[in-house]
């Protein structure tokens, strides 16, 4: 036992996805790539939920991704899946410049739909859709799954408890080696890093605040000699209301042994801190469990509580954004990651983004009032 440390374990902190009452209702899943393979499909069925088929413009990608899935259909088209009458949700794992159309096509169709991150490659694109699916009378949500990670659930669960008093700063920081050739068409792109990285981060730091920023000032820098067009290398300040702050630091090219690489969180308040690191980006690709401690005078000072969690970010944070758009729909309410909420993590993007060609600070609302 580290000093100081002592034995908390009657604190209760709740970070394990929650599931709806009805595990059948159908799914259908657009995409066929590494993330639906490696992530949706073993976490749905890891939480008993039912995949009615599968559509992928490759047929190939799709048969072999349900190849043990003997009750899984492979659709032939969009169309067939949309009129499937089993299908009442549509999972869309696509990249951002096809998925407004087909998120649109699924919602003019009475589905449910949930939509992968970033949800457009604009804003005004992201706007557009999220007025359709108002229109349609159908729940939306997103896949900003790192919210059921363990450890950045067990801290928005902390940071609600007010364990830690009043939110002031929240800190993550990754450096690491990615592999950015895994996913072609990333390396192709002028918006890497942060459009499909650190978008993670910053929606994971709103939510654990419970803050919505106000500005964004932020930088990107390429590696030299790297192969990818977009940045690689991001320092981004969030300025929250108040005296709330965010930095947000990452790197993708540290060259060294992997025991040199990290990637930590830390939330911070006038009466503690939780702290943690993001096990899935650790001996990458096969990760490790997440880590968590925290810190609180409201609770027994000089007590350090560091619970093991269970699950990970892959796969099991996938049941967490699938099953809150199911509960959602059982009790017609909009979901924790509708898109009309994630229009606030894809403002403070657009605003980094923004901040990055013109050197200076970018409000939120900047971003809203041009789409």
């Amino acid at each position: 036992m580290k000093p100081h440390e002592e034995n908390v374990g009657y604190l209760e902190i709740d970070y394990k996805p929650g599931l709806p009452k009805d595990l059948s209702r159908g799914i259908g899943i657009v995409g066929a790539g590494e993330i639906v393979v490696q992530a949706h499909l073993p976490a749905y069925r890891m939480a008993g939920f039912r995949v009615v088929g599968i559509y992928d413009t490759d047929r190939d990608k799709a048969e072999s991704a349900v190849r043990n899935d003997h009750d899984t259909i492979v659709f032939s088209t969009l169309e067939e899946l949309f009129q499937h009458p089993e299908v009442q949700i549509v999972d869309i794992a696509v990249p951002a410049r096809f998925q407004p159309d087909i998120a649109k096509q699924a919602a003019r169709h009475g589905k449910h739909i949930l939509c992968q991150k970033p949800l457009a490659e604009s804003y005004k694109e992201a706007q557009d859709l999220v007025d359709v699916c108002a229109a349609s009378g159908i729940k939306a949500a997103i896949n900003q799954q790192m919210r059921w990670s363990p450890g950045i659930q067990a801290s928005r669960s902390i940071v609600k408890r007010g364990w830690i008093g009043e939110p002031l700063q929240a800190s993550i920081q990754v450096n690491v080696h990615t592999p950015w050739e895994n996913w072609p068409w990333l390396t192709q792109i002028d918006t890497l890093e942060i459009m499909y990285h650190s978008i993670h981060y910053l929606d994971s730091a709103r939510y654990v605040l419970g803050l919505r920023p106000e500005y964004v000032y932020a930088d990107g820098a390429r590696f030299p000699g790297q192969p990818y067009r977009g940045e690689t290398r991001t320092m981004i300040h969030l300025k929250f209301p108040g005296e709330a702050r965010g930095l947000i630091h990452d790197n993708h090219n540290n060259g060294m042994p992997q025991d040199d690489w990290y990637a930590t969180f830390r939330f911070e308040g006038t009466e503690g801190v939780v702290k943690g690191t993001n096990g899935a980006l650790y001996n990458y690709p096969s990760g490790r469990g997440d880590t968590l401690a925290l810190y609180s005078n409201k609770l027994q000072r000089g007590c350090i509580y560091a619970p093991q969690l269970e699950g990970r970010w892959f796969p099991h944070a996938f049941m967490g954004t699938m099953g809150e758009l199911m509960r959602a729909i059982e009790e017609d309410r909009q979901p924790e990651n509708s898109i009309e909420d994630n229009l606030i993590t894809l403002q403070t993007v657009f605003a980094a983004y923004r901040s990055m060609a013109e050197n200076r600070p970018v409000y939120l609302q900047e971003i809203r009032e041009q789409a």
